[in-house]
């Protein structure tokens, strides 16, 4: 069994910042999960966002075009979130959403764009998140001078690790994920290799082969479970109604 470690604080040494101290250390840093004393990567402008969305590769599996959600699935079998000016829009409260084909190693394009109206800060401000093989969260925010914990922050492996800088764009502009995904292996039930990220956000580097310690999860420490090679890429609806556009993929 795991030992946890927790990363508890006199009242008079709490950080003013979003997170916490009290939580699990992260195996490996010197950080608890979503500590608010963890440096924030710095600020860098990706410049412009694309006027229109960036072309698929012919070999590419198309999963949203803005035409229809038919590879899509939600709750109880349905589809409720609604396609606006050829953007997918959560409809708050109605659940995640995932593919209905699953994939592991891949290579993945998606768009999005926090609303332009701000509502909310932190973790309540253009919250979404995108899950590899359904679990491995790579955090969407609106992070746009809104503070949060690093790890939680837009294009952070959701509870591990944050980007290596902040490149989004203003809220209600399009801003790119460009991911390497590669799907973790597993021997006589245990962790062989770990999965791995690298991400590009907004055309700039911030996940460099990034290892994920297991599932993704909120205030916790993140565990590996033995699952099937492949699973479905889920879309989170955390309340908050942002968009999303151009999502293809390439199976590795």
């Amino acid at each position: 069994m795991r030992a946890i470690l927790l990363c508890l604080l006199p009242l008079s040494a709490l950080a003013q910042t979003p997170g916490y101290t009290d939580t699990p250390k992260i195996p490996g840093t010197d950080w608890c999960v979503h500590d608010s004393r963890r440096p924030h990567p710095k600020v860098v402008d990706p410049g412009p966002a694309p006027e229109k969305p960036v072309p698929a590769p012919a070999d590419a599996k198309i999963l949203f075009d803005g035409t229809n959600l038919d590879a899509w699935v939600g709750k109880d079998d349905k589809t409720p979130w609604q396609i606006v000016d050829g953007a997918m829009v959560i409809a708050p409260k109605t659940g995640d959403l995932r593919t209905r084909e699953e994939f592991g190693s891949c290579e993945l394009h998606i768009e999005w764009a926090s609303p332009e109206k701000v509502v909310g800060d932190g973790q309540g401000r253009g919250n979404s998140g995108i899950f590899l093989m359904n679990q491995y969260e790579l955090q969407v925010l609106d992070s746009y001078n809104n503070v949060t914990y690093a790890d939680g922050q837009a294009a952070s492996l959701y509870g591990v690790q944050p980007p290596l800088v902040n490149a989004c764009r203003p809220p209600g502009q399009w801003q790119t994920y460009d991911i390497k995904f590669e799907a973790p292996v597993f021997k006589d039930g245990k962790v062989e290799q770990p999965a791995r990220i690298t991400v590009k956000h907004n055309g700039i580097l911030v996940q460099d082969r990034s290892e994920y310690q297991g599932s993704s999860t909120h205030k916790k420490v993140s565990v590996y479970n033995p699952h099937p090679d492949k699973l479905p890429l889920r879309i989170q609806d955390h309340g908050n109604p942002v968009r999303f556009r151009n999502i293809w993929i390439r199976p590795l």
